[in-house]
Formats: structure tokens, C-alpha cells, sequence
């Protein structure tokens, strides 16, 4: 099964809230990820996207990034921290993006090796349907061992 079907699958199974806002991977390559929510559905008391949901789209980039790039079956991703810088009100379907240097998978993939676990920090950029961006956001992730 290809990558992106799978964390697809996995949203749906393992994160049932994130589903049911529709939040959908469009893309997914080592050290990219692409996630899209739509608006419907999703809107505030003002008819822009709830902060909640802007906040869903751009976490599960952590775990979806870790997907093509590193040993599942071994470790697993979590979240430590996330901030969100909200920039303009989302009046559209959002995409979420956040990409990793090989340089940083590779220190990853090496401390978590020796150490059972590693850090790395993923920034990302929400933006609607006409490319401003909406928001942004940096997260702590931590890859771990079973």
C-alpha cells in the first residue's frame, strides 16, 4: 500500500477526530508532507475555520513526516509541544506543509538508533485555497522506541 494511503488509513483509525474534520494527506515523500482540511464543516461562529481545526492539520504533519522516512515498526512519533501563530482568519480549505532536511532525518535516525529516542523541531505553513498564509506553526516531536 502506498505511503500516503496509509497514513490516510491511519488518521482514520488512530486520530477518528482529525477524520471527521476531514483532515486528508495530499502529500508525503521523505522530508515532505502536504495535509489538507476543508473549510466545510469546520467554520467558527464568524464563518472562518475554527482555530481547533487549523490546529489539527498542522500537528499530524509530525507524525505523517515520520511515516516515509523512518522505522515505524521500532519507534514512534509523538508531539511535545506546538505553537500556532494565527496570521489571517481562513475563509477557505486550508493545506498545511512542513518539510525536514536530510541532515536533520539523519541525526534523527542516528540519536534514536543510540538513544531509544530524538528530538527534532518541524515548522509549518497554513495557507488557504488562494496561498496567504493563515498561520503558522513550529512543533517539538520526539521519534521513540517501542
Amino acid at each position: 500500500m502506498p505511503v500516503l494511503d496509509g497514513f490516510n488509513q491511519a488518521i482514520e483509525h488512530l486520530i477518528p477526530q482529525a477524520h471527521r474534520m476531514g483532515v486528508t494527506a495530499v502529500e508525503l515523500a521523505p522530508g515532505r508532507v502536504v495535509c489538507s482540511v476543508p473549510l466545510a464543516d469546520n467554520g467558527n461562529h464568524l464563518g472562518t475555520m475554527y482555530a481547533g481545526v487549523l490546529f489539527t492539520v498542522a500537528e499530524v504533519l509530525g507524525g505523517g513526516i515520520c511515516l516515509p522516512i523512518f522505522d515505524l515498526s521500532r519507534f514512534y512519533p509523538i508531539v511535545k509541544d506546538l505553537r500556532i501563530d494565527f496570521r489571517r482568519p481562513a475563509r477557505s480549505d486550508v493545506r498545511a506543509a512542513a518539510t525536514l532536511t536530510a541532515e536533520t532525518i539523519e541525526r534523527v535516525r542516528a540519536e534514536a538508533e543510540d538513544h531509544g529516542k530524538s528530538t527534532f523541531i518541524l515548522e509549518a505553513e497554513l495557507t488557504d485555497t488562494e496561498g496567504h498564509v493563515v498561520a503558522t506553526t513550529v512543533g517539538t516531536y520526539q521519534l521513540r522506541a517501542h
